[in-house]
């Protein structure tokens, strides 16, 4: 759907340039907290900070009917524009395809990228050691840095059957945990004496950041947690498959790959999926969510950020990728995972007060190994 004419008056719309553009120069992994389906909206003038509230609540369905329906379809956001609203009535809208001066925008941004890409010494230093800068990133930026992923259970109910008592044997795996704004709100649902979660990341930081937790401590005792350094797109000792110390190949319920995918050159994407395949038991999920081609942040990225076609690196060092359906769907597909379901979760942010309107969009879909 596109951006409906109001049958209200309202003032011309800005023309948009990269002037007009709030800055997303400082934009790193704090961006998706945008991306909660069903969290207040995000400040339109910052779309690192959503904390802007609406007056408007939007009834989430219940809990017993998203386990119900699994995981499809993706609930995602539930405000709805149509052609008897102001678009500029609210601070965002749900299911919105980009309008026309966005998309022209857009393609005159990417070929500035294109002409001013990362020199090549440059490129060296951020491909060699992406751990390095990640590190450096959580040094910085702890737990409190990042809004728990509470939307989780909405979009990915069936992490509810795993926690839930009486569920038997579950195991589950976090990759790219971080400073565990997954991993912490899946342990506080938890009602499952026999459930087994780790969280893993390559930053060494980010996990000293969780295995620092007085609830990770107390979890980790009883021998329902775990946090363990890997690199996801690490290859095997033999050549073949890498996993986590302590997780048994052919072993998962599911994978959690939130925001984590997006981190990897293309060429590190066949062994990452690889080793979750190799991971998982036959029938185990995996749960994606990660940046779709188009959204606001790869427009927003400045001269010397292109590392390659929708590949960049943001200012704190961290590389940041730019999906569309076709390259997941095909990497998933050669690993010996079945796409589910997919879909994309777009959404318009609203300027209200400079009457911009800006456009997000994000990648999920749910993998079953076969």
């Amino acid at each position: 759907m596109t951006v409906a004419q109001t049958t209200q008056e309202t003032p011309s719309p800005i023309e948009v340039t990269e002037a007009t553009l709030p800055s997303l120069d400082k934009l790193s992994i704090s961006d998706e907290t945008t991306t909660a389906p069903t969290e207040p909206e995000s400040n339109p003038t910052n779309p690192e900070n959503p904390t802007t509230e609406d007056p408007i609540k939007i009834k989430k369905p219940a809990l017993q009917e998203r386990l119900a329906r699994g995981d499809v379809p993706f609930t995602f956001g539930q405000r709805f524009l149509d052609d008897t609203q102001d678009v500029f009535s609210h601070n965002a809208w749900d299911h919105v395809e980009p309008d026309e001066e966005f998309l022209n925008f857009t393609e005159v941004q990417l070929n500035l990228q294109r002409e001013n890409p990362v020199d090549e010494e440059a490129k060296l230093k951020y491909n060699e050691n992406p751990a390095k800068f990640w590190d450096k990133f959580y040094k910085f930026n702890t737990k409190n840095f990042f809004k728990d992923r509470k939307w989780l259970g909405i979009e990915f109910p069936s992490l509810f059957e795993c926690v839930k008592e009486g569920a038997g044997d579950k195991r589950i795996l976090e990759v790219g945990a971080g400073a565990g704004n997954t991993f912490f709100p899946l342990l506080r649902e938890n009602h499952n004496d026999k459930l087994r979660l780790v969280a893993a990341d390559y930053s060494k930081k980010a996990i000293q950041v969780i295995r620092e937790q007085e609830e990770f401590k107390t979890a980790h005792e009883s021998g329902v947690a775990d946090a363990v350094v890997w690199d996801l797109s690490a290859v095997g000792e033999d050549g073949g498959c890498s996993r986590p110390e302590g997780v048994e190949p052919n072993s998962l319920d599911a994978v959690i790959m939130v925001f984590v995918f997006s981190a990897l050159a293309p060429d590190q994407w066949e062994q990452a999926v690889k080793n979750v395949s190799g991971l998982l038991k036959k029938g185990g999920k995996v749960l994606f969510r990660d940046y779709g081609r188009g959204d606001l942040a790869q427009v927003r990225m400045k001269k010397g950020r292109y590392l390659q076609e929708n590949f960049y690196i943001r200012g704190d060092g961290t590389r940041v990728y730019f999906f569309d359906e076709e390259e997941l769907r095909t990497e998933m597909e050669k690993g010996g995972l079945k796409v589910d379901h997919f879909a994309f979760d777009r959404r318009m942010i609203v300027n209200r007060q400079r009457r911009l309107k800006m456009f997000r969009c994000w990648a999920q879909m749910v993998c079953t190994k076969e």
